[in-house]
């Protein structure tokens, strides 16, 4: 690795976007992105001045949402500056993480308003919950995200679960009406069904992660496990806990009684974290098929019917 240059000095030459945030935002028609992803390597190396950061490197795959770069404070404590596509659902990041305050996701520790830009404690972005045995990630990740449902703060902007869903029902109906796709039709149906009927009767508003799963918790130094990368939103547990449900579907789908293994992790989640196992599978159903489709959508079909069969295992 070339030796970092001293905190604040400007050479974008050294700032390389990801390829896959490049992929990811490759088809985007917006122009206020397009200026954001052609202006984000001096847009990086103007935060490290600011914050006399001194930059290791840009992380890679990275994701698909905003540029990770690990990077070292004027004190020498290592932390991870995130920058993310501008818009509402990096406002709502940062103001989850800001109300969470590290309990039981990595801390914030700056926010520059106007570029968006979080200054993060690092953790090891290469070791996840899924480096681990499924029935130890499991646990871990129960335990997990049982931090993170607390109340929201008083005039949060988040979301709703309801409004949420209500946004995919359109969605949901277009995609599960065309190509190879329709012939999950009665799974559609029955998805839809349950979006009407869920959210009419929360038993409760907590904030949320919003997409929990596995590999959104990594390993630190402060807690042995903690949460990165909310799409935050307000309302009931069994909502975020479904995302888990899915979680590794594929080893679920190779190994003997998929169906009933499935069940037993709806009942295991439920049992342990105190949900309603109804609405757990009625959540979870929900989004394996919103899921299933949306993968359909952009061409992949190995994972769609994949999700699609896990929806009918439940």
């Amino acid at each position: 690795m070339a030796s970092a240059p001293r905190p604040g000095g400007r050479d974008t030459a050294r700032v390389h976007v990801p390829e896959r945030l490049l992929d990811a935002l490759s088809d985007t028609p917006a122009s206020a992105v397009r200026s954001w992803l052609d202006a984000l390597p001096e847009t990086v190396e103007r935060q490290l001045a600011a914050w006399e950061l001194t930059l290791e490197r840009v992380s890679a795959p990275g994701g698909r949402r905003g540029l990770v770069a690990l990077v070292r404070q004027a004190d020498g404590t290592p932390a991870a500056l995130k920058v993310p596509v501008p818009g509402p659902d990096a406002d709502h990041e940062r103001a989850a993480l800001a109300h969470w305050d590290g309990w039981g996701a990595a801390r914030l520790l700056r926010a520059d308003p106007d570029t968006g830009a979080l200054l993060l404690e690092r953790l090891r972005s290469t070791v996840s919950l899924r480096s681990l045995p499924e029935a130890k990630a499991v646990l871990e990740a129960a335990g997990t995200v049982r931090r993170l449902w607390v109340a929201p703060p008083g005039g949060h902007p988040f979301a709703s679960v309801t409004g949420r869903t209500e946004e995919e029902r359109e969605t949901l109906r277009s995609l599960g009406a065309g190509g190879w796709a329709a012939d999950a039709r009665p799974l559609t149906d029955e998805a839809l069904e349950l979006r009407e009927a869920l959210p009419a009767e929360p038993p409760e508003e907590v904030l949320l992660h919003g997409d929990f799963r596995q590999g959104k918790v990594l390993a630190g130094e402060r807690a042995p496990w903690l949460a990165v990368g909310p799409a935050p939103v307000v309302g009931e547990r069994a909502y975020d806990l479904a995302r888990l449900v899915l979680d590794r579907c594929e080893d679920l789908a190779a190994g003997p009684g998929p169906a009933a293994a499935a069940r037993r992790r709806v009942g295991k989640l439920a049992d342990a974290l105190e949900v309603d196992r109804d609405r757990l599978r009625g959540w979870s159903f929900y989004r394996a098929v919103e899921m299933g489709l949306r993968h359909a959508a952009t061409g992949d079909r190995r994972r769609a019917e994949l999700l699609l069969e896990f929806a009918g295992w439940l």
